[in-house]
């Protein structure tokens, strides 16, 4: 139900009628004649959330003041950075974020009944759409019965939260969950549930339209931006307070604009374009910012490359990153078997309420960039950030650079004289291009052959991720590099485990219907499943013999996949550079092997004849592409995958659950657990203290993302967690991975700071989640952080620069704040990260007057104490009083994190579901 109130906005309330159909909307045209402001001057994109205040204004939490801030916005040159109560029109989820949300529910219903309220007052207000798709792991490949295999031990592994999510799908209302195997949630929202403007009845009975809107708790919901739908990621913490009523607190955004000129040039692809944009706009400095595309560009962009630069808002640092409706958009509705009347309202919605996107459209930035997009060149960026863009040409040359950092300062010939012996003999070692002593090799034996493993060997090379696989000319693209290969008889090399995981049962369709998917099957890109697999990191086991290798010989081996994170430690524990490149790169690379070759240059491999292949003779026209969508990828196509999407596949409709209004936690489940957080909670808040006397539990460097913070991938028996499984009865076989175990807070809490490539700068060179604890010996981050809770001691974090970059994952604040961390001293946060920490009831401060850990000279043995938290107001600077180790002591001022009043509140309630509890509680 879409409350609209309107209190003081009644007189821009108009109707709009559009063949058979009338329906109300709220005008921004209304607003500028009523004298609320002019508004002709905003971009789309804070269109959109204008209208949403205008939408929504009770005199209270949305004001007349609030409204007229926008168009101070536009006065003052794109920057006004008022407060105010944005309210999105639904929530999307996917599992891994999903299932500790639901159990948040779950454990709310428990909490609003321990205080004497009604379950029935947790619901979801918004429509909520679950997706199931982070949960295949790729254990098989490389065979026709990949994808089903991955499906049944999918199932095995996954059962209990798979119960326990249909359990909340029949418990709640305005819940929904799309079955495993159907797809990722970004590409099923954009290629179905989105319509671009939503309707729904108001409080009256009287349909309304109003543009469609969301939050998401996965960080690539920004995906659907390619749209016109503003959409943006949030931590599960601050989707569930969405979810419940709970407006989301935010500044006024500055808007970036970004101008896109020419068109896209012969032997280039969308993922070119995108790491292009990546890297601009992370020099640029969006974080916190809306980015909004426009310019004659956009007239040579096909929906799906819109989507594609979407989707990687997270990488360059924006809030999103948005396009306005056009024909395109219009075009694309149309394609994805979207309502003809659903199509024609986006149209005159668009156009009646200063949506659209014409060749006048030029609104005001609060600053611009531009890109010929004639200039973007091929591409591929690395080893472990998105924004580390390299020029094909370039990036043999550059990962030899990147080996010699590696290896600065280690003895490299540790392992020189190592040799495999077995029958067949021994290899001879190959001339590794570029080598100049500074590469570590191996040999191994396994069932493809006996062959040499070195730095650089790409052991993975995976067609994966919402990024990419929503797009059907880079999908085509890898087809038909996949066939022009398999015509001059060129195949993968033995050590790469190669995969195929779509974003929709629809690319399946379009493959398999241009024929394409037989000659991506004959190089072993097998479809392996239905999800986001090795970008999210289940890229699963590599043959034992490589990983053997690999680990015995210090060898730096090497993903390449089509996706949107290549953070380290996230792809495979065995694989130390990851690089982010476009699918039909991704099966040229598969048949090399090397990361050390040039792959513009060097031959790829010999045909039939002996005769050497180079890139260019399986790279494929944009017309063959172009051609090939166009009689492939069809509305029927979207229509029939889309059907019953809900309805999920023999396995989902058998899966039982009982029907209760509250859960039944079992006591001996591993993956879903009653969280701590709503236990013995009092009706009231309490109030912020002061911290004294912190402790330190770990001193991090620049870019620690929320990866580094909360894992989601594969973790050994040797780990806190692995060794809490083990007490429980679970074999390593079973441990699964950390993503799919966020339902237990025992699991969670072991793995935070757990992340293999985690260097906590108070240890010496040691990587993974270590600390000193209390005695100052070496230990676990979990075991120190269990000794200091038992000492009563609270605990601080210091960090770099854009710390908490990456996923929105809510575990990243929740396993902080259950470690014991009251708060965490960083140059500067990313926006989610922030935000998800207050949401848990950990305050952030940001380092001031040129202070970094760095300058202070922090090495974790201090004591800390901060002042002022008793009166604390937004973004207020206060006194950290630092105690060194030797005693003597320094007074900074650190600037509080704590962006807004509500978020005051939330912090004095211990965070924001605490908060939503208490109000509800009371209103019973």
């Amino acid at each position: 139900m879409t409350v609209t109130v309107g209190k003081d906005t009644a007189q821009t309330r108009k109707t709009l009628t559009v063949g058979d159909q009338s329906v109300a909307y709220y005008s921004i045209d209304a607003a500028t004649k009523a004298g609320l402001g002019d508004f002709s001057k905003l971009p789309a994109a804070l269109k959109v959330v204008l209208e949403n205040m205008l939408r929504f204004e009770d005199g209270k939490t949305v004001t007349t003041d609030d409204i007229k801030a926008f168009a101070k916005w536009a006065e003052q040159g794109g920057k006004n950075p008022i407060e105010i109560a944005y309210r999105p029109a639904r929530v999307l989820m996917q599992d891994f974020t999903g299932v500790p949300a639901v159990v948040d529910l779950a454990a709310m219903r428990d909490g609003i009944v321990a205080l004497g309220g009604d379950a029935q007052q947790i619901n979801p207000l918004n429509p909520v759409d679950l997706v199931i798709d982070h949960s295949v792991m790729i254990d098989e490949f490389g065979n026709p019965r990949a994808f089903q295999m991955n499906v049944d031990r999918e199932y095995e592994r996954n059962m209990e939260r798979y119960q326990f999510l249909k359990w909340g799908q029949n418990a709640f209302n305005n819940f929904r969950v799309v079955p495993p195997g159907t797809g990722i949630c970004h590409q099923v929202n954009l290629e179905y549930l989105a319509q671009t403007v939503w309707t729904d009845t108001d409080q009256n009975g009287e349909m309304i339209a109003y543009p469609d809107t969301l939050v998401g708790t996965d960080s690539h919901t920004t995906m659907v931006n390619g749209l016109a739908v503003l959409g943006w990621g949030v931590g599960g913490i601050e989707a569930e307070a969405a979810m419940l009523g709970q407006p989301i607190s935010m500044l006024i955004p500055e808007v970036v604009g970004f101008k896109l000129t020419g068109a896209m040039t012969e032997g280039t692809t969308a993922t070119d374009l995108v790491l292009r944009v990546v890297e601009m706009l992370r020099k640029k400095g969006v974080v916190n910012k809306f980015v909004e595309f426009y310019g004659p560009g956009l007239d040579h962009l096909p929906l799906a490359d819109r989507a594609t630069i979407g989707n990687m808002a997270p990488e360059y640092g924006a809030t999103c990153g948005y396009f306005p409706i056009d024909d395109e958009t219009l075009k694309y509705l149309r394609l994805t078997g979207r309502d003809e009347d659903r199509i024609a309202l986006v149209e005159a919605y668009a156009k009646e309420n200063g949506f659209w996107r014409g060749a006048d459209y030029a609104p005001t930035y609060t600053d611009t960039l531009e890109l010929d997009m004639g200039t973007v060149v091929p591409a591929i960026s690395g080893p472990k950030r998105p924004q580390d863009h390299i020029d094909l040409d370039k990036a043999g040359s550059a990962f030899g650079e990147y080996v010699k950092g590696v290896r600065a300062g280690k003895d490299v010939t540790k392992n020189a004289e190592v040799r495999w012996e077995g029958e067949g003999g021994q290899p001879e070692p190959r001339d590794i291009p570029g080598d100049e002593g500074h590469h570590q090799r191996g040999y191994v034996a396994t069932d493809d052959g006996n062959y040499q493993i070195h730095d650089g060997s790409i052991v993975i090379a995976s067609i994966t991720s919402c990024t990419n696989t929503s797009n059907p000319y880079v999908m085509i693209g890898a087809g038909l590099v996949a066939r022009k290969a398999r015509s001059l008889g060129l195949t993968r090399k033995p050590w790469v485990k190669t995969s195929l995981a779509p974003g929709s049962q629809v690319v399946t369709e379009y493959l398999e219907a241009a024929g394409l998917q037989e000659d991506l099957d004959a190089l072993d890109f097998n479809l392996v499943g239905y999800g986001c697999t090795t970008c999210i990191g289940n890229s699963g086991p590599l043959d034992p013999a490589i990983s053997k290798a690999i680990n015995d010989y210090d060898v730096i081996g090497v993903s390449v996949l089509s996706g949107n994170r290549n953070f380290e430690g996230r792809i495979s524990p065995d694989v130390r550079a990851n690089y982010l490149a476009s699918p039909p790169l991704v099966v040229a690379y598969s048949l090399v092997g090397d990361m050390n070759v040039d792959i513009t240059k060097d031959p790829l491999g010999q045909d039939k004849d002996g005769n050497d292949v180079f890139l260019k003779d399986i790279w494929p026209s944009q017309k063959e592409i172009a051609d090939l969508v166009e009689q492939t990828v069809t509305r029927a196509a979207f229509q029939s995958k889309y059907a019953d999407v809900f309805k999920g596949d023999e396995r989902w409709q058998a899966v039982e659950v009982t029907d209760s209004e509250t859960y039944n936690w079992p006591p001996q489940s591993t993956y879903v657990q009653n969280p701590p957080y709503f236990r013995d909670m009092s009706k009231d808040a309490g109030t912020i203290h002061n911290i004294k006397d912190a402790k330190v539990l770990a001193v991090l460097g620049d870019m620690v993302t929320t990866d580094h913070i909360s894992p989601a991938g594969s973790f050994k028996e040797s780990s806190p967690a692995g060794k809490y499984l083990n007490e429980h009865q679970v074999p390593v076989r079973e441990f699964n991975s950390y993503g799919s175990r966020r339902g237990n807070h025992e699991v969670m809490m072991r793995g935070t700071f757990a992340n293999i490539r985690i260097r906590n700068e108070m240890l010496d060179g040691v990587e993974g989640g270590y600390t000193k604890g209390p005695d100052g010996q070496q230990t676990s981050i979990f075991d120190a952080a269990m000794a200091y809770e038992e000492q009563g001691t609270p605990l601080v974090i210091f960090a770099g620069e854009q710390y908490g970059a990456g996923s929105s994952r809510d575990w990243a604040a929740k396993g902080t704040a259950l470690l014991g961390v009251k708060a965490v001293i960083a140059e500067n946060f990313e926006r989610i990260h922030r935000s998800n920490l207050v949401g848990m009831g950990v305050i952030p401060f940001e380092f001031t007057g040129g202070d970094t850990r760095k300058t202070l000279g922090l090495t974790g043995e201090e004591t800390v104490s901060i002042d002022g938290l008793d009166t604390i107001k937004p973004l207020e600077v206060v006194k950290a009083h630092i105690t060194m180790a030797d005693g003597s002591t320094k007074d900074i001022d650190i600037k509080c994190r704590i962006d807004t009043a509500i978020e005051i509140e939330y912090i004095e309630h211990g965070g924001v579901l605490h908060y939503v509890l208490r109000d509800l509680a009371k209103a019973s």
